[in-house]
């Protein structure tokens, strides 16, 4: 059966039921499966000097199922609950009555707790619509990150942003914390003068006097899409339907990175699959404590300033939240243990916009530096390890934020390549996407709505039992650990990644062959060229102290003067291999971009040992 909300399921086999048809979704503790939740609006004070969030939240919401007695929320440790109050409806709006309503908080998780609500009969008649109103007040939560003026890019106001991928956003308020459930939703915030707040909205307004910002959401979006980002910030418009928001000390730098691009790839993804339904697509650009590289929040995504310094791997990751819109957003995975149906089919979408934008030679590079990453990732993990699946089974209390990771992106992306190569003309492939977002629009789904869809678009390919091909089942794709069962054809990178695997197997020889290797210049590589090479470098460590020697004497100097992404992968190459004479860069990196980001990826590529020594 296909998913599409908690209130229906659609072509379920042999009448089946609701409760029959039940979407299990384990990092929920919700009972989202008896209510339909029709819209929320939030009404909050920022308060900076005592670093909360104070105020209410109201949920209009209709029983779907008879006896739900009891309403379950997500929520979070961190989240105080003050009251709890239901309107109970009259015969006309005069006669509503307001009741207190009881309530206990229970563990859940780790990372979330069960709020739950015992509701009046009057209420819990099926499809009849009631509001719930919470009043509470945010703390510590995972959702919410508190900044202190010294660390933004700025330095001069703090700042506060949210993150609710993939179920922190409990902490920022009561909630059906899965991606199955979608929803509209509207806001009032309040905040201190000189502070500007944006969200992931359609919609909004602001009144100078009263300092209140209004947003409103007009379209469905699960919880970890509500996002909230408030400080000293400023905007410039760099197209017709999008805006730059950043601190002014770097608005200039991202407004000329970005120019007129954002909208020429809109109308690329416009045309290959389908309208962009969100209306805006604004970028805000948070500062180095922003604990990932980018969120595709709807209407405003957030990314983080440092991928300034390089202007590829921005392009990347601003195509790949613009991919979004449709895979993702538009259509979301009903749970988190099939990400990959959003992340891999927008790493398919992101590559088929910058093939149309900048070439197949450019998108293979790009894909053959993140193939390495996977096969990297792999060697590490193991083959037979279970997160290496494209539906991963959750152990209950496993965190899905905890299980991040490249096989969600480039396994699922080798599996859509997969189903294009089926088809034998990418072009019938987008008009199969154009029609699956069409179709699918604003609801959530699993892996066997987009197979059954597949199929049912291209019915010779059913006929010709392609998902039973042997070795190359769905079934396999699907639950098999280890490598994607195939990778798509990248022959047509070879005139970039060719010479960067030349120059790979000079270093590979004993001894070296200076003159051949002083034919190739880096510093006319792109960046992906050069971090391709040294990442491959960093794949043959241990290297012999005279070889350091020699890559330090050839690069070092030079590859000080290129982007954060080169340099940090010179420096792996560095602690990996204790090369002593070197170290003092990596000090210096450090304390250039001394950042969550930075420590994050030095603790994730295994640098810390030989740092300890660093004073």
């Amino acid at each position: 059966c296909r998913y599409s909300g908690p209130d229906n399921y659609i072509s379920c086999e042999g009448g089946r039921n609701l409760a029959q048809c039940r979407l299990v979704d384990i990092a929920s503790a919700s009972n989202f499966h008896s209510f339909k939740l029709r819209h929320f609006h939030l009404d909050l004070r920022l308060n900076f000097a005592v670093k909360e969030m104070t105020g209410w939240q109201v949920l209009e919401l209709v029983p779907i199922q008879p006896g739900a007695h009891t309403l379950v929320l997500d929520s979070h440790p961190s989240l105080l609950i003050h009251s709890i109050d239901c309107k109970v409806p009259g015969t006309t709006a005069a006669q509503d009555i307001t009741l207190s309503l009881t309530y206990r908080v229970d563990p859940f998780t780790d990372y979330g707790s069960s709020l739950n609500i015992s509701l009046p009969a009057s209420v819990t008649r099926p499809h009849r619509a009631f509001q719930i109103t919470v009043r509470y007040t945010t703390t510590d939560g995972p959702a919410i990150w508190w900044l202190d003026a010294e660390l933004t890019c700025g330095q001069t106001r703090p700042l506060v942003f949210t993150q609710g991928h993939s179920v922190c956003n409990r902490s920022f308020f009561p909630c059906f914390d899965t991606p199955a459930v979608k929803s509209t939703y509207s806001a009032t915030v309040r905040v201190p003068e000189g502070v500007t707040v944006l969200m992931s909205a359609s919609r909004s307004a602001y009144s100078k006097q009263e300092r209140v910002f209004q947003f409103s959401m007009e379209y469905p979006v699960p919880a970890y899409l509500v996002a909230l980002v408030a400080g000293d910030l400023q905007h410039a418009d760099i197209g017709p339907r999008s805006r730059v928001w950043a601190e002014p000390c770097i608005l200039a730098c991202a407004v000329s990175k970005l120019g007129g691009s954002v909208e020429r790839w809109l109308n690329v993804a416009e045309d290959l699959f389908g309208p962009y339904v969100w209306g805006r697509y604004d970028i805000v650009f948070l500062p180095p404590s922003f604990p990932i590289v980018a969120m595709e929040n709807p209407c405003l995504t957030f990314i983080i300033s440092s991928i300034l310094e390089s202007r590829e791997f921005l392009l990347i990751d601003v195509i790949h939240e613009i991919a979004h819109g449709w895979f993702g957003n538009a259509v979301t995975n009903a749970t988190w243990e099939e990400m990959w149906l959003s992340e891999g089919l927008a790493t398919y979408a992101q590559r088929r916009i910058t093939t149309e934008a900048y070439g197949e030679a450019f998108t293979c590079l790009e894909t053959v530096f993140r193939l390495d990453a996977l096969h990297r990732q792999m060697r590490l993990l193991g083959d037979n390890n279970p997160v290496s699946k494209l539906q991963v089974k959750f152990e209950p209390g496993i965190n899905p934020s905890s299980l991040m990771n490249l096989f969600t992106y480039e396994k699922g992306f080798c599996f859509v390549s997969y189903l294009s190569q089926l088809c034998g003309d990418v072009k019938s492939f987008d008009s199969f996407l154009r029609a699956y977002i069409e179709q699918f629009k604003f609801t959530s789904v699993v892996a066997q709505d987009l197979l059954d869809f597949f199929l049912g678009f291209f019915p010779e390919l059913k006929e010709s039992c392609v998902a039973q091909r042997e070795g190359l089942e769905f079934e396999r794709w699907l639950n098999d650990c280890g490598p994607p069962l195939c990778e798509p054809d990248l022959s047509a990178g070879g005139v970039l990644t060719g010479p960067v695997q030349s120059l790979c197997d000079l270093w590979a020889c004993d001894p070296q062959d200076p003159e051949a290797i002083a034919n190739f210049n880096l510093s006319s590589w792109s960046t992906f060229q050069t971090v391709l090479f040294l990442d491959r470098l960093l794949d043959r460590s241990p290297l012999s102290n005279q070889v350091m020697g020699q890559l330090s004497r050839c690069y070092s100097a030079q590859l000080d003067e290129m982007n954060a992404e080169v340099q940090i992968r010179w420096l792996q190459i560095v602690v990996r291999n204790s090369f002593y004479p070197d170290l003092p860069r990596v000090r210096g990196f450090l304390h250039k971009h001394v950042s969550v980001d930075w420590t994050r990826e030095c603790v994730h590529f295994n640098l810390c040992g030989p740092l300890s020594g660093l004073q």
